[in-house]
């Protein structure tokens, strides 16, 4: 977990170092104790709950470590379904929470009801605005907490069209949205950044970025959905895939190993670490920093900097990332990592944009 900025707690004399979003390294020191903060942060899961190795993790993963190292009380509430999303909600209302977090574009007509209701309350929400079902809706008390994963995702773009060996890649969603789609639209941007450097022609099946058209699952649950769109793009030639559709991914991997020429590319976590079942077929993984900014707005919401302006994680700030290529670390030629590196560089100072409709403003 990447830490956010020191912090001086509110109650006592007691000091929690804390490292930068984009950092590591624990906050807690030997010898230090830390302060019971009169605050209560709370989260609520999509479907797919707490154990998803996916964003809802990653955001539980933030909400412990504020508890750990914020000392502030928490509590959580766990979907099955989208029925559960607004009795989540209220149960979370009724436990006093005096921040509730939603993670995931689904629970926002939820989230923002309930911040309606009780404007004595701050609310976040992961991967989304808030919006009156057609525009965007500025809330008091409601804060978004985006990433511009288009960047990260380019570089994984570009390295998958360098590491294919039969010049077919592939990528995939669970639905339809902007927090989806904005991963879909970076990589194919790295596939024709690769074609036009290296005067090559690597196809990117699923996902068409100029007519917005391509390859859904329609479901971030249903494993057998990923194995099934998996082994399709594999049968059409595709040896490296890149899913962006939760637990569905599990299922793609799955027909990755089975298949044994096919790597995987992860998504919001490292796919190396939180899957190790799958580690032996996962090139890398394009990471949001979910935990560390559930951090940070726990942290503004304490020091009463509650705001709602969106927070954008992005490769400038460390609020995406590219993970390391582990088991493939030797395979990747010295002429690629100069140009990830060059490209990061590039995007981090604003000499490269990577543009997409889907990316957060």
């Amino acid at each position: 977990m990447k830490h956010i900025t020191t912090f001086a707690a509110a109650v006592g004399a007691v000091t929690l170092a804390l490292t930068g979003c984009a950092g590591g390294g624990k906050a807690a020191q030997s010898g230090e104790t830390k302060a019971e903060l009169p605050f209560k942060a709370c989260a609520v899961s999509d479907t797919g709950g707490w154990q998803d190795k996916s964003f809802n993790e990653s955001a539980y993963d933030g909400l412990m470590e504020a508890k750990s190292y914020l000392g502030v009380t928490v509590d959580t509430a766990e979907s099955d379904t989208e029925d559960d999303f607004v009795g989540n909600v209220d149960k979370l209302v009724a436990s006093d929470c005096t921040l509730i977090i939603g993670v995931g574009f689904h629970l926002e007509p939820a989230v923002h009801q309930s911040a309606l209701q009780h404007p004595d309350r701050n609310f976040a929400m992961i991967d989304t605005t808030f919006t009156d079902g057609t525009d965007e809706t500025v809330l008091k008390n409601g804060r978004p907490l985006l990433f511009n994963a288009s960047e990260a995702a380019f570089l994984a773009g570009y390295t998958s069209a360098a590491m294919s060996k039969t010049g077919k890649v592939a990528t995939f969603g669970g639905a339809q949205i902007p927090a989806v789609a904005v991963f879909m639209d970076g990589f194919a941007d790295g596939v024709k950044a690769y074609n036009e450097a290296k005067g090559t022609s690597v196809q990117v099946l699923g996902w068409d970025k100029e007519t917005q058209t391509g390859a859904f699952t329609d479901s971030f649950d249903d494993q057998s959905l990923g194995l099934q769109q998996a082994q399709q793009f594999i049968a059409q030639g595709a040896d490296i895939i890149m899913p962006v559709a939760g637990p569905v991914g599990m299922g793609a991997a799955a027909a990755a190993k089975a298949d044994g020429k096919t790597l995987i590319v992860g998504v919001d976590s490292d796919w190396y670490e939180t899957n190790p079942q799958y580690s032996s077929i996962i090139l890398t993984s394009v990471m949001k920093e979910i935990g560390a900014a559930v951090e940070q707005a726990i942290q503004d919401s304490v020091k009463g900097k509650f705001t709602s302006e969106h927070y954008i994680g992005t490769l400038a700030n460390g609020g995406v990332s590219l993970a390391p290529f582990h088991d493939y670390e030797t395979q990747v030629p010295k002429e690629l990592r100069q140009d990830l590196n060059k490209l990061t560089e590039d995007i981090k100072k604003g000499r490269l944009v990577i543009e997409s409709p889907n990316a957060p403003k």
